[in-house]
């Protein structure tokens, strides 16, 4: 009895459906403005159905590729879950107003957004996780930033360049592991290969942010776009203060307050699961909280856990020391930053997750992705075009799967052959994979990653307040990899001699 035959997409077929996806996104959120892409998603997930039935395909198996997308998520969603809880509990436990309220003692706008940067770094390389870096020191520095009077979208993009750059080198980091697992190379191996294409892309962008408190005292037109608010950003720390009056008004603040985050860092630390990780954290959060708040009862931390916490709807903080302006300024902000969390406000980020997996299922079990991906190698002519190529597959799957894991493993399973065949170093592909599956993953709003930062940090990440542009490091990090593959220095031979330094072996032989 013969088998049935897998129906296959033509090349041409791909196509129409990735333009009507891409059309479809572009009006409901260039043209229409929506301010969720849900549905305009989930159309682009039927359109993609509708074509691989007219190939061939059968609703079962459509189905089932639906349903083991969403299946490579729920751990994604699952952390989504305790993350919402953990929120909740640290602001209704004072964790994070008490984050926030020692920040504003210690930081100054002229040194802040590079401190945000490499404290997110360290934070990110010892726990192997940017979510939760912006899970617990984001939120803080966000605070923080209010009070200082600077841009908060700038420094969610500090954050998050400093929560990446840490998670692409820690060894700790399930994409650290993952992309020399496809590549047929160590990690070690790999952290030691990336170390001159990220560390430049690092040490760029740490200098930008350092050099942009001196940028706006020189330039009236950038002064706006940093410093926000009532204060001038420029050492008025009135904001600061105010905000911290406001805090110590609503909290009994404590340095054992600080205690939470540290407990998830050192949990990840030592290689506990994430979800088991950040249940300390809840748990941690929970018991401070009963000791030092007034007035929490079990009941009310089962409530913070699905509803998170807000300030009474009656606060407002008066003060016949501070301007009107820095009054108004506290008022505004300080609902915001002292509220939030609870698994409830997490159901429009999983929502978005489930459908963005339902349509990168179906593109990629009906193999339309892969059909046009096959097209691209084609023009591969060179090492440098290679990566190239494997950067662009990675970042367009990023958007059409969409997930940073997938990515790396599609990057990974199509382009392995190809490297071995130009007798390249398999950590030259590991680090093409990680220079762009990893790292701008958090810039698209419908990935599982990019999903998860616009909650968390509570912005978008493109459009008015958006943190994209700012997030320096992961769209300078794909760009900076490809300059330097065709410098020879982001790939080597299969012996690990960069391609740049072989040039110059080369030519020194023939001079002999």
């Amino acid at each position: 009895m013969k088998t049935a035959r897998k129906p296959e997409p033509k090349f041409w077929q791909s196509v129409v459906v990735l333009l009507i996806t891409v059309a479809i996104i572009a009006l409901a959120l260039l043209v229409e403005k929506v301010g969720n892409v849900h549905a305009a998603l989930f159309l682009a997930a039927c359109v993609a159905v509708v074509a691989a039935m007219l190939i061939g395909f059968k609703w079962s198996d459509l189905e089932k590729m639906m349903i083991d997308g969403i299946s490579r998520s729920l751990q994604s969603i699952m952390i989504l879950l305790v993350i919402g809880m953990m929120i909740g509990i640290w602001m209704l436990s004072g964790v994070v107003p008490a984050m926030i309220f020692y920040g504003l003692k210690i930081m100054r706008p002229a040194f802040f957004l590079a401190a945000v940067m490499v404290i997110c770094s360290i934070s990110s390389i010892a726990t192997g996780s940017s979510w939760g870096t912006a899970a617990s020191m984001g939120i803080a520095f966000l605070g923080i930033s209010h009070g200082l009077g600077i841009n908060p979208a700038i420094t969610a993009g500090a954050v998050m360049s400093g929560a990446y750059f840490g998670d692409k080198m820690s060894p700790l980091s399930d994409t650290t592991n993952l992309a020399p697992a496809m590549a047929g190379t160590d990690v070690m191996t790999h952290v030691k290969f990336m170390l001159i294409p990220t560390g430049v892309t690092y040490v760029v962008t740490l200098a930008i942010f350092a050099l942009m408190p001196l940028v706006a005292h020189l330039v009236p037109g950038f002064h706006k776009v940093l410093y926000t608010g009532a204060v001038s950003g420029a050492g008025d720390m009135s904001v600061a203060n105010a905000l911290g009056e406001a805090i110590l008004e609503n909290f009994n603040i404590n340095p054992l307050l600080m205690l939470p985050p540290f407990v998830v860092i050192l949990a990840i630390a030592f290689k506990i699961p994430a979800i088991p990780g950040l249940t300390l954290g809840i748990f941690s959060g929970a018991l401070l909280g009963v000791i030092f708040q007034d007035g929490i009862s079990f009941g009310i931390l089962i409530d913070a856990c699905y509803d998170g916490y807000a300030l009474n709807e009656g606060y407002a903080y008066a003060s016949t020391i501070y301007s009107a302006d820095v009054v108004n300024t506290v008022n505004a902000a300080v609902q915001e930053l002292l509220g939030g969390g609870g698994i409830g406000n997490m159901g429009s980020t999983i929502a978005l997750i489930i459908i963005a997996m339902m349509y990168g299922g179906v593109m990629e079990g009906t193999g339309m992705l892969s059909k046009f991906v096959e097209k691209l190698k084609k023009i591969v002519r060179s090492p440098a075009s290679l990566v190239t190529v494997t950067e662009g597959t990675c970042i367009f799957s990023n958007v059409a799967m969409p997930d940073q894991y997938v990515s790396i493993i599609i990057g990974g399973r199509m382009y392995a052959e190809d490297f071995q065949k130009m007798e390249l170093y398999p950590a030259a592909l590991s680090n093409a994979l990680e220079s762009s599956a990893t790292v701008t993953s958090a810039l698209v709003p419908w990935n599982t990653c990019g999903a998860y930062m616009q909650t968390t940090l509570g912005m978008p990440i493109w459009g008015a307040g958006g943190f994209g542009p700012w997030a320096i490091f992961n769209w300078l990090m794909p760009v900076m990899n490809v300059i330097l593959a065709f410098m020879g220095i982001s790939v080597a031979d299969k012996d690990c001699v960069r391609l740049n330094k072989k040039k110059k072996l080369a030519k020194k032989a023939t001079r002999v």
